[in-house]
This record gives C-alpha cells, sequence and structure tokens, in this order.
C-alpha cells in the first residue's frame, strides 16, 4: 500500500529550481530515507510533503490527500521532526510533550517517549536549558508522541554525538517495528544505509537514483576500494598504470583505488612503493558503501 505519492513536484525560489521534477512513492511499514548533501532539495521536498510549503507543480498524495489542498487532515494523522523546531522555551520537557500530545487525538505516553528519546534526566528541566543535542532529541520526541501512522523526520540526528545517534537509531527502527512509516532526510552515509529500507539520492533538486542501499551499491559496484592514505603516493600518476586497478580517485585525504582483484592490485602496489623508495605501510580496504555510490553519480562527495 502507497502511503507517500509524488510526482514531477517543482520548487523555485527566484531563478533557482530548487526541487526539479522530482517522482517518488512510499509504502507502507517502510523507511524512506532521502540522502544528499545540504542545499540538494532535501528539506523543502520535506516541507512540501509535510504540507509547510506550497509548491508550485506537480501532484503531492499522503494517505492519500493533498497535503496543500487539505493540510488539517493530514497533520491530525503524521508526526513531524523540523530542523528548527518550534517550542517555547519557559516550558520544561515533559510540559512541552504534554503540549504538543493535546494536538493529537490517540497520543503515546508522555514518559514512555522521553525515555525513548534519552531525556529522561531533562524531564523536568526548561526547554532553555538544553543543549542543542538534547533540543535535537526533544524534536524528534515531538514527531513521535503524535502516534502518527506516518512520522517524517528531517536530519533527525544532526548535532548528536555518534552514541546518541545510535541510541535514535534504535528508535527509529522501534517505530517500524510498531507499523509506522518513517520518512527522514540525512546526509549521514552510515545511517541511510543502516537505517533505511529503501534510499533516494538527491543532488540539485532531481533524484538520482532510488532504491535499496544494498541494491544501490551492487549496481554500481562489483569492486572493492583500497585507500591509501600516505602523503608520498599522493597524485602519484603511476598508480593509473597498474594493471589491476579499473580507477583512480584522488581526494582531499587519500586516494582511493577500485579493483577487482584485491590480491593482485596489493601486489602490484608493493612493487611499485619499493621501485619508488617507499614503505608501503598505510592503507585500508573496504567494501563500497553509499559514499562510493554518491561520489560516483555526482562526481563529488556528500559533505563537499
Amino acid at each position: 500500500m502507497t502511503v507517500i505519492e509524488v510526482k514531477n513536484l517543482t520548487k523555485r525560489y527566484g531563478i533557482l529550481k530548487a526541487v526539479d521534477g522530482l517522482s517518488l512513492s512510499v509504502a507502507k511499514g517502510e523507511i524512506f530515507g532521502m540522502l544528499g548533501p545540504n542545499g540538494a532539495g532535501k528539506s523543502t521536498t520535506f516541507e512540501i510533503i509535510v504540507g509547510i510549503l506550497r509548491r508550485d507543480s506537480g501532484d503531492v498524495k499522503v494517505l492519500g490527500v493533498d497535503p496543500q489542498k487539505q493540510p488539517e487532515a493530514v497533520k491530525s494523522r503524521i508526526g513531524v521532526q523540523l530542523q528548527a523546531a518550534q517550542t517555547f522555551r519557559k516550558l520544561t520537557v515533559r510540559e512541552t510533550l504534554k503540549l504538543f500530545a493535546g494536538f493529537y487525538p490517540n497520543p503515546l505516553p508522555v514518559d514512555e517517549i522521553i525515555a525513548q528519546v534519552g531525556l529522561a534526566e531533562k524531564k523536568n528541566s526548561r526547554v532553555e536549558t538544553l543543549s542543542g543535542g538534547q533540543m535535537q532529541r526533544l524534536s524528534v520526541a515531538i514527531a513521535m508522541i503524535s502516534n502518527g501512522e506516518i512520522i517524517f523526520l528531517d536530519e533527525p540526528t544532526a548535532g548528536l554525538d555518534p552514541q546518541a545517534r545510535r541510541d535514535l537509531w534504535g528508535s527509529i527502527i522501534e517505530l517500524k517495528n510498531s507499523g509506522k512509516t518513517v520518512f527522514l532526510t540525512t546526509h549521514f552515509m552510515e545511517e541511510a544505509q543502516k537505517l533505511c529500507d529503501r534510499v533516494a539520492i538527491i543532488d540539485y533538486g532531481k533524484i538520482v537514483a532510488l532504491e535499496t542501499p544494498q541494491e544501490l551499491i551492487t549496481a554500481h559496484f562489483q569492486e572493492m576500494s583500497l585507500e591509501i592514505v600516505q602523503p608520498e603516493l599522493r597524485n602519484e600518476t603511476k598508480l593509473r598504470e597498474l594493471t589491476s586497478v579499473t580507477e583512480v580517485i584522488e581526494l582531499n585525504d587519500h586516494t582511493v583505488l577500485r579493483t577487482p582483484n584485491l590480491t593482485a592490485t596489493i601486489q602490484e602496489l608493493s612493487a611499485l612503493a619499493k621501485a619508488l623508495g617507499i614503505k608501503l605501510d598505510d592503507f585500508r580496504i573496504r567494501q563500497a558503501n553509499l559514499e562510493d555510490v554518491f561520489l560516483k553519480l555526482t562526481g563529488r562527495r556528500i559533505r563537499q
């Protein structure tokens, strides 16, 4: 069952086309992610789908309803976390969630959500005293308290430390396990790969690829990556002459060799290093990931 349907969506800001003919659909019960750098059009698309922004053209349906024409019919059935949540700073965390719970017909228990996002120790603290990461968790809690059929999360783990980010991933997976649909945006590759059933890679307002994380990786890479960190081999032209290497990518802090034959590449690389009088002692081997897919499709890393 499709719960979100977007067709040929466009949105302009002056001459800038922030969203450019974008189409997607989301099935009930899946975690769907929009992955891309800041400014790619993720948040604009997100805000149009939840009914905050008006679109210029295209069609949008959420739970069978157009959020631009019937915003209240949509808002009562979804939970939304925005990057800049509007809260009353003098209220406590618990008071804030009680307030938002009152906006929904069947909200979840306040204390349960507070514990789930890791704010139990702060439940009686005023919002104005929270750190940036704690505010981010409160924003996610506001979306979750709705008990909505779809939970929309815009960069839900931005500003969180690695452990808090992983803790929140657990909460997002619990939403799926409870039968919710989750629509999220992120610029964290690992987050998209760990959480999402399907991922849309978005760049300059267009979807450049849409599939499961593993299918995206498999479709674009049948190779391993060998990453060379040693500065002596930076921009070494002879790396491109290695017969077992299909591609050489120079990044800011290391060089990536793509190879279908890792053993042969290591042997060739060792021989080259020896010929150049370099001790080869700083390289790592890894499988391709979504960062590689994004780089291949867009020609740049997601944080560039």
